[in-house]
Protein backbone atom coordinates (compact mmCIF):
# COMPACT_ATOMS: atom_id res chain seq x y z
CA UNK A 1 0.00 0.00 0.00
CA UNK A 2 3.36 2.57 0.99
CA UNK A 3 4.29 1.76 -2.83
CA UNK A 4 0.83 2.38 -4.02
CA UNK A 5 0.70 5.47 -2.29
CA UNK A 6 3.96 7.24 -3.35
CA UNK A 7 3.45 5.93 -7.52
CA UNK A 8 -0.18 7.55 -6.86
CA UNK A 9 1.41 10.95 -5.15
CA UNK A 10 3.62 10.86 -8.50
CA UNK A 11 0.51 10.34 -10.84
CA UNK A 12 -1.04 13.54 -8.75
CA UNK A 13 2.28 15.92 -9.53
CA UNK A 14 2.65 14.82 -12.57
CA UNK A 15 -1.07 15.29 -14.15
CA UNK A 16 -2.43 18.48 -15.89
CA UNK A 17 -5.73 17.14 -16.55
CA UNK A 18 -8.34 19.25 -14.35
CA UNK A 19 -10.26 15.79 -14.36
CA UNK A 20 -7.79 13.46 -14.47
CA UNK A 21 -6.09 15.15 -11.35
CA UNK A 22 -9.73 15.39 -9.49
CA UNK A 23 -10.20 11.51 -9.45
CA UNK A 24 -6.12 11.23 -8.73
CA UNK A 25 -7.12 13.17 -5.50
CA UNK A 26 -9.51 10.57 -4.51
CA UNK A 27 -7.78 7.87 -5.05
CA UNK A 28 -4.45 9.40 -3.13
CA UNK A 29 -6.78 9.84 -0.50
CA UNK A 30 -8.62 6.21 -0.08
CA UNK A 31 -5.15 4.86 -0.24
CA UNK A 32 -4.47 7.31 2.55
CA UNK A 33 -7.06 6.16 4.41
CA UNK A 34 -6.58 2.43 3.96
CA UNK A 35 -3.11 3.25 5.36
CA UNK A 36 -4.05 5.06 8.09
CA UNK A 37 -6.23 2.15 8.71
CA UNK A 38 -3.56 -0.51 8.85
CA UNK A 39 -0.98 1.34 10.72
CA UNK A 40 -3.28 1.39 13.61
CA UNK A 41 -5.33 4.64 13.93
CA UNK A 42 -8.45 4.30 12.81
CA UNK A 43 -9.93 7.10 14.05
CA UNK A 44 -7.54 9.64 11.06
CA UNK A 45 -8.40 6.65 8.60
CA UNK A 46 -12.27 7.44 9.24
CA UNK A 47 -11.69 11.41 9.12
CA UNK A 48 -9.41 11.42 5.71
CA UNK A 49 -11.84 9.15 4.34
CA UNK A 50 -14.56 11.51 5.44
CA UNK A 51 -12.78 14.77 4.70
CA UNK A 52 -11.99 13.63 1.48
CA UNK A 53 -15.09 12.68 0.10
CA UNK A 54 -16.47 16.45 0.42
CA UNK A 55 -13.19 17.43 -0.87
CA UNK A 56 -13.88 15.55 -3.88
CA UNK A 57 -17.28 16.43 -4.20
CA UNK A 58 -15.99 20.66 -4.01
CA UNK A 59 -13.42 19.97 -6.74
CA UNK A 60 -16.19 18.42 -9.28
CA UNK A 61 -18.85 20.69 -8.07
CA UNK A 62 -16.20 23.95 -8.75
CA UNK A 63 -15.04 22.46 -12.11
CA UNK A 64 -18.23 22.21 -13.41
CA UNK A 65 -18.94 25.49 -12.74
CA UNK A 66 -15.79 27.53 -13.87
CA UNK A 67 -15.33 25.13 -16.88
CA UNK A 68 -18.42 23.43 -17.89
CA UNK A 69 -17.15 20.38 -19.05
CA UNK A 70 -15.41 22.40 -22.28
CA UNK A 71 -11.94 22.11 -23.76
CA UNK A 72 -11.20 25.83 -24.58
CA UNK A 73 -8.87 26.61 -27.36
CA UNK A 74 -5.77 26.93 -25.92
CA UNK A 75 -6.42 22.89 -24.91
CA UNK A 76 -7.28 22.03 -28.58
CA UNK A 77 -4.42 23.49 -29.84
CA UNK A 78 -2.42 21.37 -27.10
CA UNK A 79 -4.13 18.45 -28.02
CA UNK A 80 -3.44 18.83 -31.77
CA UNK A 81 0.59 19.03 -31.69
CA UNK A 82 2.08 15.51 -31.86
CA UNK A 83 2.92 13.77 -29.00
CA UNK A 84 6.52 12.74 -27.92
CA UNK A 85 6.28 8.59 -27.11
CA UNK A 86 9.60 9.52 -24.85
CA UNK A 87 8.08 12.40 -22.76
CA UNK A 88 4.35 10.77 -22.87
CA UNK A 89 5.70 6.85 -21.84
CA UNK A 90 9.09 6.12 -21.70
CA UNK A 91 10.35 8.92 -18.99
CA UNK A 92 7.51 8.15 -16.57
CA UNK A 93 8.13 4.61 -16.92
CA UNK A 94 11.80 4.80 -16.49
CA UNK A 95 11.06 6.93 -13.35
CA UNK A 96 8.77 4.49 -11.59
CA UNK A 97 11.16 1.08 -12.59
CA UNK A 98 14.01 3.43 -11.21
CA UNK A 99 11.74 4.20 -7.69
CA UNK A 100 11.11 0.36 -8.00
CA UNK A 101 14.18 -0.60 -7.71
CA UNK A 102 15.05 1.91 -5.45
CA UNK A 103 12.51 0.53 -3.02
CA UNK A 104 13.61 -3.03 -3.80
CA UNK A 105 17.07 -2.33 -3.13
CA UNK A 106 16.56 -0.69 0.50
CA UNK A 107 13.45 -3.27 1.44
CA UNK A 108 13.94 -3.30 4.81
CA UNK A 109 13.78 -6.47 6.71
CA UNK A 110 10.91 -8.06 8.70
CA UNK A 111 12.53 -6.30 12.14
CA UNK A 112 10.82 -2.88 13.30
CA UNK A 113 11.28 -0.44 16.16
CA UNK A 114 8.32 -0.50 18.26
CA UNK A 115 10.10 1.69 20.89
CA UNK A 116 7.93 5.07 19.85
CA UNK A 117 4.63 2.88 19.65
CA UNK A 118 5.13 0.98 22.75
CA UNK A 119 6.08 4.04 24.35
CA UNK A 120 3.10 6.03 23.38
CA UNK A 121 0.58 3.22 24.16
CA UNK A 122 2.44 3.19 27.96
CA UNK A 123 2.11 6.27 28.99
CA UNK A 124 -0.54 8.21 27.12
CA UNK A 125 -3.15 7.46 30.05
CA UNK A 126 -0.94 9.03 32.58
CA UNK A 127 0.73 12.02 30.51
CA UNK A 128 -2.03 13.42 28.61
CA UNK A 129 -5.52 11.21 29.76
CA UNK A 130 -8.53 9.54 28.42
CA UNK A 131 -8.67 6.20 26.63
CA UNK A 132 -7.89 7.16 23.22
CA UNK A 133 -4.27 6.72 22.15
CA UNK A 134 -5.46 8.61 18.88
CA UNK A 135 -7.11 11.81 20.62
CA UNK A 136 -3.78 11.76 23.68
CA UNK A 137 -1.22 11.88 20.32
CA UNK A 138 -3.11 14.63 18.27
CA UNK A 139 -4.25 17.05 21.40
CA UNK A 140 -1.07 16.04 23.80
CA UNK A 141 1.93 14.64 22.06
CA UNK A 142 1.43 16.46 18.58
CA UNK A 143 -0.68 18.93 19.65
CA UNK A 144 1.04 21.40 17.29
CA UNK A 145 0.32 19.26 14.30
CA UNK A 146 -3.14 19.69 15.44
CA UNK A 147 -3.20 23.53 15.56
CA UNK A 148 -1.21 23.86 12.03
CA UNK A 149 -3.74 21.61 10.15
CA UNK A 150 -6.63 24.15 11.80
CA UNK A 151 -4.66 27.18 10.75
CA UNK A 152 -4.77 25.62 7.22
CA UNK A 153 -8.64 25.10 7.36
CA UNK A 154 -8.73 28.80 8.05
CA UNK A 155 -6.65 30.21 5.31
CA UNK A 156 -8.76 27.63 3.26
CA UNK A 157 -11.83 29.33 4.22
CA UNK A 158 -10.85 32.69 3.95
CA UNK A 159 -9.26 32.52 0.93
CA UNK A 160 -12.52 30.73 -0.63
CA UNK A 161 -13.98 33.65 0.82
CA UNK A 162 -12.30 36.06 -0.62
CA UNK A 163 -11.52 34.52 -4.03
CA UNK A 164 -15.04 33.90 -4.53
CA UNK A 165 -17.17 35.82 -7.65
CA UNK A 166 -20.04 36.63 -5.47
CA UNK A 167 -19.64 39.41 -2.88
CA UNK A 168 -22.65 38.62 -0.71
CA UNK A 169 -22.09 36.49 2.51
CA UNK A 170 -25.95 36.07 3.17
CA UNK A 171 -28.86 35.29 0.78
CA UNK A 172 -32.56 35.19 1.44
CA UNK A 173 -33.54 32.63 -1.52
CA UNK A 174 -31.72 30.94 -4.37
CA UNK A 175 -32.05 28.12 -6.48
CA UNK A 176 -33.68 25.11 -5.25
CA UNK A 177 -31.65 21.44 -4.33
CA UNK A 178 -33.18 19.16 -6.88
CA UNK A 179 -33.51 16.26 -4.32
CA UNK A 180 -37.00 18.05 -3.59
CA UNK A 181 -37.78 16.05 -6.25
CA UNK A 182 -37.68 12.73 -4.63
CA UNK A 183 -40.38 12.56 -1.90
CA UNK A 184 -38.45 9.05 -0.89
CA UNK A 185 -34.79 10.98 -0.72
CA UNK A 186 -36.77 14.03 1.24
CA UNK A 187 -37.92 11.28 4.04
CA UNK A 188 -34.55 9.57 4.19
CA UNK A 189 -32.81 12.33 4.67
CA UNK A 190 -35.21 13.78 7.50
CA UNK A 191 -34.57 10.89 9.07
CA UNK A 192 -31.06 10.79 8.40
CA UNK A 193 -30.36 14.45 9.16
CA UNK A 194 -31.11 14.65 13.25
CA UNK A 195 -29.06 10.83 13.72
CA UNK A 196 -26.02 12.73 12.10
CA UNK A 197 -26.29 15.53 13.91
CA UNK A 198 -26.42 13.80 17.36
CA UNK A 199 -23.66 11.14 16.01
CA UNK A 200 -21.59 14.37 15.56
CA UNK A 201 -22.07 15.27 19.32
CA UNK A 202 -21.17 12.15 19.94
CA UNK A 203 -18.00 11.61 18.48
CA UNK A 204 -16.48 14.76 19.49
CA UNK A 205 -17.75 14.38 23.25
CA UNK A 206 -16.69 10.91 23.31
CA UNK A 207 -13.27 11.29 21.38
CA UNK A 208 -11.29 10.61 24.49
CA UNK A 209 -12.46 7.76 25.05
CA UNK A 210 -13.28 6.23 22.02
CA UNK A 211 -12.67 6.32 18.13
CA UNK A 212 -14.02 9.62 17.12
CA UNK A 213 -12.86 12.82 17.96
CA UNK A 214 -13.28 16.53 16.67
CA UNK A 215 -12.55 15.86 13.12
CA UNK A 216 -14.83 13.28 12.67
CA UNK A 217 -17.87 14.84 14.85
CA UNK A 218 -17.20 18.46 12.87
CA UNK A 219 -17.59 17.14 9.52
CA UNK A 220 -21.03 14.92 10.49
CA UNK A 221 -22.52 18.27 12.34
CA UNK A 222 -21.74 20.24 8.99
CA UNK A 223 -23.48 16.83 7.29
CA UNK A 224 -26.40 17.78 9.31
CA UNK A 225 -26.92 21.50 8.16
CA UNK A 226 -25.94 20.44 4.91
CA UNK A 227 -29.17 17.99 4.48
CA UNK A 228 -31.22 21.07 6.55
CA UNK A 229 -30.40 23.22 2.84
CA UNK A 230 -31.39 19.77 0.62
CA UNK A 231 -34.76 19.30 2.40
CA UNK A 232 -35.49 23.10 3.48
CA UNK A 233 -33.81 25.10 0.91
CA UNK A 234 -32.85 27.20 3.70
CA UNK A 235 -30.37 30.31 3.01
CA UNK A 236 -30.53 31.88 6.62
CA UNK A 237 -26.66 31.04 7.43
CA UNK A 238 -24.28 34.35 7.11
CA UNK A 239 -20.70 33.29 5.89
CA UNK A 240 -19.12 36.66 7.41
CA UNK A 241 -20.42 35.30 10.82
CA UNK A 242 -19.22 31.65 10.36
CA UNK A 243 -15.93 32.70 9.17
CA UNK A 244 -15.47 35.02 11.98
CA UNK A 245 -16.70 32.35 14.25
CA UNK A 246 -13.78 29.90 13.14
CA UNK A 247 -11.30 32.43 13.80
CA UNK A 248 -12.14 33.24 17.10
CA UNK A 249 -12.48 29.33 17.73
CA UNK A 250 -8.85 28.60 16.59
CA UNK A 251 -7.75 31.23 18.46
CA UNK A 252 -9.16 30.40 21.52
CA UNK A 253 -8.05 26.83 20.72
CA UNK A 254 -4.43 27.93 20.39
CA UNK A 255 -4.41 29.68 23.62
CA UNK A 256 -5.84 26.77 26.01
CA UNK A 257 -2.82 24.53 24.27
CA UNK A 258 -0.74 27.14 25.10
CA UNK A 259 -1.44 27.44 28.02
CA UNK A 260 -1.68 23.72 29.14
CA UNK A 261 1.08 22.01 27.42
CA UNK A 262 3.89 24.97 25.93
CA UNK A 263 4.06 26.87 29.42
CA UNK A 264 3.87 23.81 31.68
CA UNK A 265 0.29 24.53 33.58
CA UNK A 266 -0.03 20.81 32.95
CA UNK A 267 2.57 20.07 35.43
CA UNK A 268 1.87 22.41 38.14
CA UNK A 269 -1.68 20.90 38.74
CA UNK A 270 -1.80 18.36 41.75
CA UNK A 271 -1.87 14.25 40.98
CA UNK A 272 -5.50 14.17 42.77
CA UNK A 273 -6.85 16.72 40.62
CA UNK A 274 -5.17 15.46 37.21
CA UNK A 275 -7.60 13.43 35.89
CA UNK A 276 -10.01 15.75 35.98
CA UNK A 277 -8.24 18.30 34.95
CA UNK A 278 -7.24 16.13 31.73
CA UNK A 279 -10.18 14.88 30.90
CA UNK A 280 -11.63 18.68 30.68
CA UNK A 281 -8.82 19.83 28.66
CA UNK A 282 -9.89 16.76 25.76
CA UNK A 283 -13.39 17.64 26.03
CA UNK A 284 -12.45 21.41 25.54
CA UNK A 285 -10.17 20.74 22.60
CA UNK A 286 -12.46 18.05 20.81
CA UNK A 287 -15.19 20.27 21.17
CA UNK A 288 -13.40 23.16 19.64
CA UNK A 289 -11.98 21.54 16.58
CA UNK A 290 -15.60 19.96 15.75
CA UNK A 291 -17.22 23.33 16.18
CA UNK A 292 -14.12 24.85 13.75
CA UNK A 293 -13.97 21.80 11.21
CA UNK A 294 -17.73 21.92 11.01
CA UNK A 295 -17.22 25.97 10.16
CA UNK A 296 -15.29 24.83 7.80
CA UNK A 297 -17.25 22.68 5.31
CA UNK A 298 -20.76 24.86 6.33
CA UNK A 299 -18.62 27.67 4.63
CA UNK A 300 -17.26 25.28 1.80
CA UNK A 301 -20.88 23.76 0.87
CA UNK A 302 -23.12 27.54 1.49
CA UNK A 303 -20.25 29.19 -1.00
CA UNK A 304 -20.21 26.55 -3.66
CA UNK A 305 -23.19 25.01 -3.62
CA UNK A 306 -25.60 26.77 -2.33
CA UNK A 307 -24.94 30.40 -2.88
CA UNK A 308 -23.10 30.37 -5.96
CA UNK A 309 -25.61 28.13 -7.73
CA UNK A 310 -27.81 31.60 -8.10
Amino acid sequence: MLVFWILTGLLVIREKKVVRLILYFGVFSFITAICFFLLGSPDVAMAEAAISTFATIFFVICFEKYYDLRIDEEDRKEDAKPKSTFKQYLLPLGFVATLAALFVYFLPDNTVNTYLRDQYITRFASDVGGENAVTAIYLGYRVYDTLFEALILVITVVAVSHMSWFDQTTVTDGRRSDIQRSSLAVFTIRVIAPILLLFGVYLIMNGHISPGGGFQGGVAVATFFICRYMIYNIYDISIYKIIRAEKAVFVVAALIAVAAIFLGIWAQVPAAWLPLYQTTYLLIMNALIGVKVACTFIVLFYRFVAIERL
